[in-house]
């Protein structure tokens, strides 16, 4: 496969619902009970496959019936953090820590206010 990058989105749209579409036929799915398992619309399924793929939502509800969603593992797991952004966060949260007076430290003595009453 040629580098993602230099396909425009018109064409990943049509190779990703081609490849919806193959997935369906392999595992012997209708369009209709798709769309049904999917809780989507016949035409919104049917959109989708001839390339123009609406909503993520939809796209989203397919993957999981047709057992694909684990192609999406990587968009759900947290970029590493460099050293330097660690460093920077550890400052952070110690900048932010509860500051206590400490128990030995001598309060001021109360000022006595005298009421004119």
């Amino acid at each position: 496969m040629e580098n993602i990058y230099w396909i425009s989105d018109l064409e990943i749209s049509k190779n990703i619902g081609l490849r919806l579409r193959e997935t369906r036929l392999r595992q012997n799915f209708s369009q209709q009970r798709l769309a049904e398992d999917a809780q989507i619309s016949l035409s919104t399924l049917k959109s989708i496959e001839s390339g123009h793929l609406g909503s993520f939502d939809s796209v989203l509800r397919l993957l999981r019936v047709l057992g694909k969603l684990d192609i999406l593992q990587s968009l759900m797991e947290p970029e590493p953090l460099t050293p330097v952004e660690s460093l920077r966060l550890q400052k952070l949260a110690k900048s932010r820590e509860r500051k206590r007076a400490s128990k030995n430290a001598s309060s001021p003595k109360k000022q006595q206010i005298q009421s004119e009453w």
